[in-house]
C-alpha cells in the first residue's frame, strides 16, 4: 500500500501502558493461550439510525506493520518493570492471530461484533488500543459525512476541514473517512496524495486581500486557472463588491477570447440562503446561468437541509470542521471485549456483566448474518452461534433479546454472513478495496437494501438485532450461571 501509516515512525507503540502491563502479566504467568476479543460499539452517532464501518485499510496495515524496534526495546528497558525475556519475546514480534471483520463500508449497528481477533492472548491484548483508535475515528467521521452528503440531496459535497481538524492523522485519514462516507472531493493533499486523487480548492480572503482591488485580485485568479475560476466574493461585500466584480471578470476574459471553465462563485459568510437567491439572480440576469454556487462556513447535515429546505440556489457544499471533528457527536465509542478464552475443550464463553444492561456483552465466538426479505431489503441482523446452521428455506424462528417471550420467525428470507477473514495465522486474506469502491459500496446498500425509514435524521427506525434460540440460550444460561454473584 501506498504511503502507509508506517513510512515514517513505528506506529506498533501507540498503545496504552495497560497493554503492555497486562502482556508482561500474561507472559509471567504463562498465559499463552488463545482469546477472543470483539470490537462493536453501543450506540448510534447522533442518535441515527445506522453507523458506516471504516478504517479496515488502515488497521490491516497496522497488523502487517507491528514490531518493536531496537529503539523501542530500550525505551521500553527504561521503565525498569519488564525483563529480558520479555524484551526479547518483543523484539522478535509479529502478529500470528486471526481477523475477521466486516467489508469496510458495510453499514453498521449497535452490539453486532463488527470486529474479531482471535490470537493468542497477549498478541490479541497488544492489538487493542489502536485498533480502537482507527475504527473509532474512521467510522465516525464517514458517518457523520454520510449524514451529511444525504442532506445536500444529490449536490457535491467536499472535504474543507483539515485545519481545524485534530492533528496531521486525523485530518489526512478523517479526510479519508469522508470520501468513504460519500462526499466528492477533498482538499486535504496528503490525503488525496495518499489516495492516488487530485485535490481541490479554491482561493482564501487572504488572496483577494493581497492585491489593491478585488477585480484586480479576480482577473489574476481567471488569468492563473481559466478551467476551474472559482472566485471568493465575500471578502468585502457580496452583493455590491463580490458578484458584480465576479461577471465583470467573466466578461472581461471572454473579451479576450479566453473561455472561462467550471466557473463558480464562493460565499464563506453571511446568510447564504438570502446571499445565493440574489447572486443567483445577479448571474443569471448577466447571462452566465452556467456559473455554480458553492457555499461554505460551518456547515452541517442540519444548516444544509435548512438552506435547501429555503429553495437556496446552491449547487455545492464546502463542508469542514463540524464533519471532520464530527462536531455534534465527536466520540464514537468503540470498545474491546474479551468474549472467549481457551480452557478444558476448547474456547469457553466469557460473559461481562454490568448493572448497566446495555453493557452486557454478547459472549462466545459469533456469527453476524444480515436477513434480507424478497425484495432484498435489510430486515434484521442475526447473531448466531459460530458454526450453528442457519437455515432460511423454511420459517425461521429467531429471538428478539428485547421481547424473548414472543415467538417470531423469518420467512421467505435469505441471509449474509457479514464477517470475512482479514487475517489467517497472521497473514493477510483479504480482497483489497479502493476508497472509491469501499463509497459506491456504501451507497449501494443505502439506495438498495437500508430501509429509508432507518435513514431519517429524526426518530428513525430502530434497526433489530435478533439472536437464535441456540445463541440466546447460550447467553442467558452464562448469566444465568453467574446469578450468586451478581
Amino acid at each position: 500500500m501506498k504511503n502507509s501509516i508506517y513510512d515514517k515512525r513505528n506506529v506498533t507503540m501507540m498503545m496504552d501502558f495497560y497493554e503492555l502491563s497486562m502482556a508482561y502479566g500474561y507472559f509471567k504467568n504463562g498465559n499463552r493461550e488463545e482469546a477472543v476479543f470483539d470490537v462493536f460499539y453501543r450506540d448510534n452517532p447522533d442518535n441515527g439510525g445506522f453507523a458506516v464501518f471504516a478504517g479496515l485499510e488502515q488497521i490491516v496495515e497496522y497488523i502487517k506493520g507491528m514490531h518493536f524496534s531496537d529503539e523501542d526495546i530500550e525505551y521500553l528497558r527504561g521503565y525498569d518493570c519488564f525483563d529480558d525475556e520479555f524484551l526479547d519475546y518483543l523484539r522478535s514480534f509479529r502478529f500470528t492471530g486471526d481477523i475477521y471483520a466486516f467489508r469496510e463500508g458495510t453499514i453498521m449497528y449497535p452490539n453486532e461484533p463488527v470486529i474479531t481477533i482471535a490470537a493468542p492472548l497477549i498478541e490479541a491484548q497488544l492489538v487493542e488500543t489502536a485498533i480502537l483508535c482507527i475504527f473509532n475515528h474512521q467510522s465516525m467521521v464517514a458517518t457523520k459525512a454520510r449524514r451529511i452528503v444525504k442532506a445536500a440531496a444529490g449536490r457535491s459535497v467536499s472535504d474543507f476541514g483539515a485545519r481545524r481538524a485534530h492533528g496531521v492523522d486525523a485530518a489526512t485519514y478523517g479526510a479519508r473517512a469522508c470520501l468513504i462516507g460519500g462526499v466528492s472531493g477533498t482538499a486535504t493533499v496528503s490525503s488525496a496524495q495518499m489516495l492516488g486523487i487530485k485535490a481541490g480548492g479554491t482561493m482564501a480572503h487572504s488572496w483577494v486581500m493581497k492585491f489593491d482591488t478585488e477585480l484586480e485580485a479576480f482577473m489574476a485568479y481567471a488569468r492563473v486557472y481559466p478551467n476551474n475560476c472559482v472566485l471568493l466574493v465575500d471578502t468585502y461585500n457580496v452583493l455590491k463588491s463580490g458578484v458584480p466584480n465576479a461577471i465583470k471578470t467573466f466578461d472581461s476574459m471572454k473579451a479576450q477570447g479566453v473561455e472561462l471553465k467550471n466557473k463558480g462563485i464562493r460565499l464563506d459568510s453571511g446568510d447564504l440562503s438570502y446571499l445565493s437567491k440574489k447572486a443567483r439572480r445577479l448571474l443569471d440576469n448577466a447571462g452566465y446561468t452556467d456559473v455554480k454556487i458553492v457555499v461554505s462556513n460551518s456547515l452541517d447535515e442540519y444548516t444544509i437541509k435548512s438552506l435547501l429546505n429555503q429553495n437556496s440556489p446552491i449547487d455545492s457544499f464546502g463542508v469542514g470542521e463540524r464533519m471532520i471533528t464530527s462536531k455534534s457527536n465527536p466520540v464514537f465509542g468503540g470498545v474491546y471485549k474479551i468474549s472467549a478464552v481457551t480452557g478444558e475443550g476448547g474456547l469457553i464463553p466469557k460473559i461481562k456483566v454490568s448493572e448497566t444492561v446495555e453493557k452486557i456483552t454478547n459472549p462466545g465466538i459469533k456469527e453476524v448474518y444480515r436477513v434480507y426479505d424478497e425484495n432484498g431489503c435489510a430486515v434484521a441482523d442475526l447473531i448466531a452461534d459460530k458454526g450453528e446452521k442457519v437455515d432460511l428455506s423454511v420459517p425461521y424462528r429467531y429471538v428478539d433479546p428485547e421481547k424473548p417471550w414472543k415467538n417470531r420467525y423469518f420467512e421467505n428470507c435469505t441471509v449474509k454472513s457479514l464477517q470475512t477473514p482479514i487475517f489467517v495465522k497472521g497473514e493477510y486474506v483479504a480482497e483489497d478495496y479502493s476508497v472509491a469502491e469501499i463509497a459506491d459500496y456504501v451507497r449501494y446498500q443505502l439506495e438498495n437494501e437500508i430501509w429509508e425509514e432507518e435513514q431519517r435524521f429524526e426518530n428513525p427506525h430502530k434497526h433489530y438485532m435478533d439472536m437464535t434460540p441456540q445463541y440466546y440460550e447460550l447467553k442467558m444460561s452464562l448469566l444465568h450461571e453467574m446469578r450468586e454473584d451478581i
